[in-house]
Parts: C-alpha cells; structure tokens; sequence
C-alpha cells in the first residue's frame, strides 16, 4: 500500500512536471521573431476582441449569485472562445498540430478502451516511428474543419451527427480498403458484427463517429483552436514545420515497409541497397511486433472472416486453402 501510494506521488510529479515543460516550450515558441504584420495584426486583433468579449461578460457575470454566477463565467469564458475563432484563419499550422495530438490521443483512448472491454494490451500503433495512430489524427483534423466550417454556417446538432457519421464512414472504408488494396493489409474488420455494412463499415460506429462529432464540434474544437490559435512567431512556424516534415516521414516510411512486407512474402528480393535496408532493420519480426494488430500479406490467410486464426484438429495453424 505504501508503495503504490509512493508510486502514484511519483507519477503525479513527473505527469507535472512534463506539463510545466510543455507549457514553458510553447510560451518560449511565442516569443522571438516575428512573421509577416498582417499575420501578427490578425492574430492580435482576434485575441484583444476575445479579451473584450471575457471582460465584459464577466462583469455580467459577477451581478450574478451562487450557481448562476458560475453559468455565468462558463458562458462568458465560451463567448470570449466564440468571438476568438470569429476572427481565426485555419490553416496548415492549426492542422498539423490537431493530427499530431489527435494521433496521439486516439491511440492513447483506443489502447484503455481495449484493454477495458477486451483485455488487450496489444500494440496498435499504426506508423512505424512513434506512438501514432494516422487514421485517428486524420479524423481528427476532418472533425476540426468539418466543425469550424459547419460552425460559421449554424448548422444544428442533428446535421453535425450526420456529417460526423459519414466522414468516419468514409475515412474507414478508404483506410481499410486502401490498406486491402494496396498492402494486402487488415488492421480491423466487422465481418463478424451483425451490423456491418462493409467489411470495414459498421452501423454502431457510424453512430459512434456522429456522437464524437458532436462532442469534438461542441466541446473541443472550440477550446482547441483557441488554445493553438494563430502563429505569430519564426518558432512557432518552424517546429510545427518540422512536425509536419517528421510526420510526412513516418507515413512515407510505414508505407515503404508495408509494400516490402508484402514483397517478402510474394517471394520478391530488394531490388536497391535502400530496399535491402529496409528488409534487415523492418524485417517480418519487427512489423509482428510493432503492428501486432495489423495483418500483411500470407499472415492474413491465417484468419477466417471473423477475425480467428485457422486451426486443425491437432491445433496446428491451417492456411485457408488447408482448412477448405
């Protein structure tokens, strides 16, 4: 008991003392040279009209007592974000920064959900360097600009749970269909679900992806665009160029190891030394490990359409050609 309290203590303080490092990067990405006037002016006049907004609904707000004067600031602190994103300029900078921590966060909530219902710890990251799930960090960069231009339209709840659900169909079946097509890949399937549409489409999660849109349209992409806001700074556009090299990088590479993958197992040698690099530092055994939910090539002709590995009756593993 003592030392799982120690533990915890432990995990507080450097949980912490990671966030007081975040915080005093990005403030340090804040100062320094500066872009362009008109891109400073923009960002400026958004975050003066903002304070305005806060500082007169506060002052509202303080007429107020007990719970309605705390109503009263959550509604000023959403009017300040509102008038805030009024005058925001969405672009490569907001983009890059929402799929990083998207692919992030996505993979993040998709581990403790399976490790909840399932009792998974399975790795399921989805680019070969870092801990990234793309098709979450896509969902959410769609999400974000599907909501902000659904937000300047006054679109109402049930239209934004419609779009939601079709974006996060679309954005399935092209990610499962092109891993299919392309690598001979599965990294999921629900074939096995009563309601499937597609091999990649499922009704419960249409309905799901329209729920996470109302909840990323109402409660986060506002406060997370205001929290990015607009570059000002030299710094701030270098990092997140930088990323965005990084990250263009890593799907290039997750790519190129996934066609060598599946030219391995067709029986195909590297053609180039780039290739024969490839081979020896992504082998068979690092992808196994590293996408231990992804399936390639012959590995997929070890599962049926429910997802089962084939098995003889003495529990030795059959190829479907076997098994039939």
């Amino acid at each position: 008991m003592f030392l799982s309290l120690i533990f915890v203590v432990f995990l507080f303080l450097v949980v912490q003392g990671f966030v007081r490092v975040v915080v005093f990067f990005w403030d340090w990405l804040s100062h320094g040279s500066h872009l362009d006037e008109d891109d400073v002016e923009r960002a400026q006049t958004a975050l003066e009209e903002s304070e305005d907004v806060l500082e007169r609904e506060l002052a509202r707000a303080e007429r107020q007592r007990g719970l309605g004067r705390l109503f009263a600031r959550w509604h000023a602190s959403n009017e300040a974000v509102d008038e805030y994103l009024d005058h925001l300029h969405f672009g490569w900078y907001q983009a890059v920064i929402i799929f990083f921590v998207g692919s992030m966060a996505g993979l993040l909530i998709e581990e403790v959900w399976m490790l909840a219902t399932a009792g998974l710890t399975e790795s399921r990251v989805g680019l070969v360097w870092g801990p990234f799930s793309p098709l979450y960090g896509f969902g959410a960069v769609f999400l974000t600009m599907l909501s902000f231009w659904l937000r300047k339209r006054g679109a109402r709840a049930w239209q934004v749970f419609l779009v939601s659900a079709l974006i996060g169909g679309v954005l399935e079946q092209l990610a499962g269909w092109g891993m299919s097509t392309f690598f001979d890949a599965e990294s999921w399937t629900y074939l096995h679900l009563p309601d499937h549409i597609t091999q990649w489409v499922a009704w419960r999660f249409l309905v799901f992806w329209g729920l996470l849109g109302l909840v990323w349209s109402h409660l986060v992409t506002p406060r997370l665009l205001y929290q990015i806001g607009m570059p000002t700074t030299r710094r701030q556009a270098v990092f997140v160029t930088l990323v965005a090299v990084y990250l263009v990088a890593d799907v290039a590479m997750t790519l190129v190891c996934f066609n060598r993958k599946t030219e391995r197992d067709a029986g195909v040698p590297p053609s180039n030394a780039f290739e024969q690099w490839v081979d020896t530092n992504y082998s068979d055994e690092f992808i196994a490990g590293r996408f231990q939910n992804l399936k390639i090539g012959k590995d997929r002709d070890l599962v049926d359409e429910n997802g089962n590995l084939v098995m003889d009756e003495s529990g030795s593993t059959l190829t479907k050609g076997d098994a039939s």
